[in-house]
């Protein structure tokens, strides 16, 4: 794990120069009424970055929570019937009115839906909002090694993350290669495997180890492959725990013993060469 990834506090550096924290709020499936109370109470617990988009359905009420909490960073994504240079552009300007940011510090393209074959689009549009200085950075989510090969070919321009399913049944070890040689840096969603690793007889040993809970030693397991992670929950405990990550280190036969959970399998999501949408 790198000296950044060892403090609560920390900023992960991407290629462009800005920085994000290492662990921020998921709000997929939390209710758009709801959002904007648990937001509240995670950055009254120390979250420093929240991860919604268009599909959650929350962006209003993720806006309505940080209106006074400018530091906090934000992301949010461009939903697939979105896609092409100019919708990308409109739907850009509807997700910062509904965060209430001028600036908005993270956008991604959701998925590449390559059979539309407006992902490259897209990108210019990204690359032109930011040009514009109304996005901070900019990536894409769910892309496979061909999609984000073309976006560097195509424009020159690689994306500053990547976000994908990822989690110790579906560790995704190529790609992740990929994103370390074109700096693209991983951040995780569904970390916790829906919850299906928590049962895990392996990280279950390494919990009563550490006096740990599952999902901790799974989410440290995450930042010690310097991997960043988005773990939901509407439970304050829950909240407590997800960042309370960082006065214990897994062993490196620990780290090897859970990468030994990698299955061919492995993958519990949407396949973005197929999604189904």
């Amino acid at each position: 794990m790198s000296e950044s990834a060892t403090k609560s506090s920390s900023r992960v550096t991407l290629h462009d120069g800005h920085t994000m924290p290492w662990i921020g709020l998921g709000v997929w499936q939390t209710p758009p009424a709801e959002t904007k109370s648990v937001v509240e109470m995670a950055i009254s617990l120390g979250y420093k970055a929240v991860d919604t988009a268009v599909l959650y359905k929350n962006e209003e009420g993720v806006g309505a929570a940080l209106r006074y909490h400018p530091e906090v960073f934000v992301t949010t994504k461009l939903w697939n019937d979105d896609q092409g240079f100019d919708a990308t552009l409109k739907a850009f300007d509807k997700s910062a009115h509904n965060l209430q940011r001028d600036v908005v510090d993270l956008y991604l393209i959701h998925w590449p839906m390559a059979e539309k074959g407006l992902y490259l689009e897209s990108w210019k549009a990204l690359i032109r909002l930011r040009d514009e200085g109304r996005i901070k950075s900019i990536g894409v989510s769910n892309f496979q090694e061909e999609h984000l090969q073309r976006l560097i070919d195509e424009t020159g321009e690689a994306p500053v993350i990547n976000q994908i399913e990822l989690h110790p049944y579906f560790q995704q070890e190529k790609l992740r290669a990929f994103h370390k040689r074109h700096q693209i840096q991983t951040e995780a969603w569904r970390p916790l495997g829906k919850g299906l690793l928590l049962e895990e007889p392996v990280i279950g040993r390494l919990a009563r180890k550490y006096g740990k809970t599952p999902a901790q030693v799974i989410l440290r397991w995450h930042l010690q492959n310097n991997i960043m992670v988005i773990p939901k929950s509407v439970h304050e405990q829950r909240l407590k725990e997800n960042i309370d990550l960082f006065d214990f280190t897994l062993s490196q036969e620990d780290l090897e013993e859970i990468r030994s959970l990698d299955r061919v399998d492995g993958r519990m999501g949407p396949d973005p060469a197929n999604p189904k949408f």
